[in-house]
C-alpha cells in the first residue's frame, strides 16, 4: 500500500493544488492529513492564495481517500463544512505489518510519544520542519509544511515498501528512511 502525507495546508489554495499535482503523479492508495487544514493561526502568516472556502470543495472530492486528524488551528466549524472525519486527535493505520501512529503533533510529538512498541511509526506534523528518523526503536516522522515549511521548501511525506520519503514538490527528495 502506498500512502502520502501532507499537513499544515493552512487554507493555501495554491499549496493544496501542487500538493495534489504530487497526489496525483504519485497515485497512493490513501491520503493523510495531520491536521491545520484551513486557517492559518494567529501566530501564522497568510500563506499564497489563502483561500479556506476554495480548499473545502478539492478536500470533500478526495474524501474517500482521506484520514485526517485534528490540528491545533482545526475546530468544529472545519468539521461542519468537510465531508470526511477530521476532529480525532490522533489515528492508527497497519501497513505492510507496520502500525503507523498519526498525530498533528502539537498533543503528541518528540517531547510527548504516545505508547509505542519498537518498530512502530510516529508521523505529526505542526512543527514545520522536515523528520525522518529512528529513536530507541520508534521510527520519527515529519513530512514539513505544504504552504508554510520554517526550514526548507513545502514538502510532503511517501510512504511505500518499508521506505519513507519526504519530496519537495519538484520531486527532490528532502529525507528518506528505511523502515525495518
Amino acid at each position: 500500500m502506498k500512502l502520502m502525507f501532507i499537513s499544515d495546508i493552512h487554507g493555501s489554495y495554491y499549496y493544496l493544488n501542487k500538493a495534489l499535482e504530487a497526489y496525483y503523479n504519485e497515485k497512493p492508495d490513501k491520503l493523510i492529513l495531520l491536521g491545520d487544514l484551513l486557517y492559518h493561526g494567529p501566530r501564522n502568516d497568510l500563506p499564497k492564495e489563502y483561500a479556506p472556502k476554495k480548499v473545502i470543495p478539492v478536500l470533500n472530492d478526495l474524501k474517500n481517500t482521506i484520514i485526517a486528524v485534528r490540528g491545533n488551528c482545526d475546530a468544529e466549524v472545519d468539521q461542519m463544512v468537510l465531508d470526511f472525519p477530521m476532529m480525532a486527535d490522533y489515528a492508527t493505520i497497519d501497513v505492510d505489518g507496520h502500525h503507523f501512529f498519526l498525530s498533528h503533533g502539537h498533543l503528541f510529538n518528540e517531547e510527548n510519544l504516545p505508547n509505542l512498541n519498537e518498530g512502530d511509526i510516529f508521523v505529526y506534523g505542526h512543527i514545520h520542519r522536515p523528520v525522518a528518523k529512528c529513536e530507541n526503536g520508534i521510527y520519527i516522522i515529519n513530512p514539513s509544511s505544504i504552504s508554510l515549511p520554517k526550514e526548507g521548501r513545502n514538502s510532503y511525506g511517501i510512504y511505500e515498501d518499508d521506505k519513507f520519503i519526504i519530496k519537495e514538490f519538484d520531486n527532490t527528495i528532502v529525507k528518506e528512511i528505511i523502515i525495518k
